[in-house]
């Protein structure tokens, strides 16, 4: 990786840019994609998936690391022939041209690995859930978001970003914000800050059909926060629900926390 030259020469000798429609922000800065890569390891030799590597700044900090197996999803073609300078022909890097919401990454790597991705702005939360609630469980989750959507990811009960995407993520991991990026870290600087979330999957994660339906309590709760839960959880069972699941009825769903939430999925 030393002997490479900088991210920013490889883009210029490529003629890339970023591209606005992919929601494209490019990490240049390797001395930071080497802390967030410490901050999600030790890999301990894990196969490692990354979303989105764009000019590859993560990645060369990745393939420095104790990761195992490397894979690049990449939907952009236009940085495959880029990454691919990457590769040492060794068999441990891997490029996937392809959609990260409709890839299988199960059928990616073998046993547990780690996700570690700074994603693209416009599908980060997609693709949080899909991870979260999908049939694959990651050994870990490290990924950098807008700094509005991590707070919300990491918020804790009766906050002012506590919502949907707080319980659901909380239900499945442990979460926290693990670094702040400000918006001039990235070519093109965005209009907003960004952060860095580490989470780690529950021993205890709740079974598909709970998750099902803890979309739907918290969609319905938080779709009109202002309300109370007998009115807001009225199409689900309302306060029969709320007492069968020992959750006040007259309460508002930013004041539940996510056992409760818990509670009324599987009173549900």
């Amino acid at each position: 990786m030393a002997d490479l030259p900088s991210l920013r020469e490889t883009l210029d000798a490529h003629g890339l840019l970023a591209k606005k429609s992919f929601g494209q922000h490019f990490l240049l800065d390797l001395n930071v994609t080497r802390k967030i890569v410490r901050l999600a390891g030790p890999f301990e030799g894990r196969a490692v998936i990354e979303v989105g590597p764009g000019p590859g700044g993560l990645t060369r900090a990745l393939l420095e690391s104790d990761a195992g197996a490397v894979v690049l999803v990449e939907k952009d073609a236009r940085f495959v022939p880029l990454l691919s300078e990457l590769d040492d022909g060794s068999g441990r890097l891997t490029i996937v041209e392809g959609d990260a919401l409709k890839v299988r990454e199960a059928e990616l790597v073998e046993g547990p690995a780690h996700l570690v991705s700074n994603l693209p702005y416009n599908v980060g939360t997609p693709l949080l859930i899909k991870w979260l609630t999908g049939p694959w469980t990651p050994h870990a989750l490290t990924l950098m978001f807008q700094k509005e959507v991590a707070e919300r990811v990491a918020a804790p009960v009766g906050s002012d970003a506590y919502g949907r995407l707080s319980v659901i993520t909380q239900a499945v991991c442990e979460a926290r914000v693990v670094m702040d990026l400000p918006a001039r870290a990235f070519t093109p600087p965005p209009k907003v800050a960004s952060a860095v979330v580490h989470l780690v999957p529950r021993v205890d994660r709740p079974d598909t059909a709970t998750l099902k339906r803890l979309e739907q309590m918290t969609a319905a709760a938080f779709g009109q926060r202002r309300k109370m839960l007998r009115s807001s959880l009225k199409p689900l069972g309302g306060a029969v629900l709320c007492e069968a699941a020992g959750v006040d009825p007259d309460a508002r769903a930013e004041t539940v926390d996510v056992a409760g939430f818990l509670r009324l999925a599987r009173a549900g």
